[in-house]
């Protein structure tokens, strides 16, 4: 680890997976010395942020990325997705977004974690005026009204002083709980597995989501006319599921699938991660203040909570470009960055929580309403434009990030 220049900062952020390395990329635009203190380090295979899991990118996510100079980096490795075909095992109904509809050359892209992150990660070693404290982690937090002191344990033990202090370090972050902030978190009694394969059709640039009796499954495009899936299936499920051997899981797919990309083959590795919904009390605290997944954790149903993470970013950075100064991390651009966020954290937890119980249901007047509802999705004006945009990240007051303008 290098040896740590100041132990003063403006903006002290922990965690440095891709929340955390997008808010110190996002803030070094501004003149502002930034400290990201990250525990595990980049190459490490227990480093979350950066496995072979893929995301999702809105529009808005790819505007900031734009404005922040990555996306011709970030569009090289990703997979533009101008469709999307949602149905349901066994029933009628079905519903489509095209890209051309909405006016836009894609709805979305998907890239590998592994791919974004290292991006990230290059272009934030490469910027002065942010140091990255590896591996290190934040053990105490001590807050005043006129600072943040967080003590930082490395290769030595250091006070870092902050006029703000990110919690950028995840759904179990260590950050939160010191500054007091309490968080309520829900098992769905699920489990995602995850990986990718072959499909003897090509699935071109459609993403699709199915809704099974298992939970949902999702097919993603990414390079090499692969797709990637993510499979929800029941906690006890899980381990007979992941003791079947590739014939036998591809079995289990094709059955939940379908033949409309006709015969699955040439499985990847698989790997699964619990699912959990996630909401805190609050935003902030003294001197602090919560973002990506510290602040929220999504069911991946709708592939919305790493974009909601960013949309945080791009709301915590347009408080901080209009702060003075003697302003930063102070309380009134705290609650403006708090009330600013919550409608569309709310919003959206609301939004996928709904959905995995509207579709997790096993009653047949549920599965009629859930049925007739995309039919009418389909054949109603205005409903799928709405619905585009808010998928799109493109509903609501949009930071300048989001809208693909530099802060300065």
């Amino acid at each position: 680890m290098k040896e740590i220049p100041e132990t003063r900062y403006d903006v002290l952020i922990a965690g440095g997976g891709m929340i955390g390395t997008s808010l110190a990329l996002a803030l070094s635009q501004l003149d502002l010395r930034i400290a990201v203190v990250e525990a595990v380090a980049r190459e490490a295979s227990l480093q979350p942020s950066f496995d072979d899991r893929s995301t999702a990118l809105s529009r808005s996510t790819q505007r900031m990325f734009e404005a922040l100079g990555l996306w011709p980096k970030v569009a090289a490795a990703s997979t533009p997705i101008r469709r999307i075909h949602v149905s349901d095992k066994g029933r009628f109904g079905f519903s489509r977004i095209d890209a051309e509809e909405q006016g836009v050359e894609a709805l979305g892209y998907v890239v590998f974690n592994r791919v974004l992150g290292g991006v990230l990660q290059k272009a934030v070693l490469e910027h002065e005026s942010i140091d990255v404290i590896c591996p290190a982690r934040i053990v105490g937090v001590t807050c005043s009204d006129a600072e943040a002191v967080a003590v930082v344990e490395g290769a030595e033990r250091t006070e870092v002083r902050t006029p703000l202090l990110v919690a950028a370090d995840g759904a179990n972050s260590s950050v939160r709980d010191m500054l007091g902030i309490s968080a309520i978190q829900s098992r769905y009694g699920q489990t995602a597995i995850i990986g990718n394969l072959l499909t003897e059709i090509p699935i071109g640039n459609t993403a699709y989501e199915r809704f099974t009796g298992d939970g949902p499954l999702a097919f993603l495009p990414v390079n090499d006319g692969r797709a990637a899936f993510i499979r929800t299936a029941a906690d006890e499920d899980v381990e007979r599921i992941l003791a079947l051997d590739d014939a036998g899981f591809l079995h289990e797919l094709q059955e939940l699938f379908g033949n409309r990309l006709g015969q699955l083959s040439n499985l990847g590795e698989r790997a699964s991660y619990p699912l959990t919904l996630s909401r805190t009390m609050r935003l902030t605290a003294t001197r602090s203040v919560l973002v990506g997944n510290a602040a929220h954790g999504l069911h991946p149903v709708a592939a919305q909570g790493f974009n909601l993470g960013m949309r945080d970013v791009a709301a915590l950075c347009d408080c901080i470009a209009d702060a003075a100064r003697e302003e930063l991390g102070n309380k009134v651009m705290l609650d403006r960055y708090a009330a600013w966020r919550k409608s569309d954290q709310s919003k959206l937890v609301r939004f996928t929580d709904s959905l995995v119980g509207l579709f997790g249901s096993t009653r047949p007047p549920v599965r009629l309403l859930r049925n007739l509802g995309m039919l009418a999705f389909d054949l109603v004006p205005g409903v799928r434009e709405e619905f585009a945009r808010h998928t799109m990240g493109l509903a609501g007051r949009l930071p300048r990030l989001s809208r693909g303008v530099p802060l300065r």
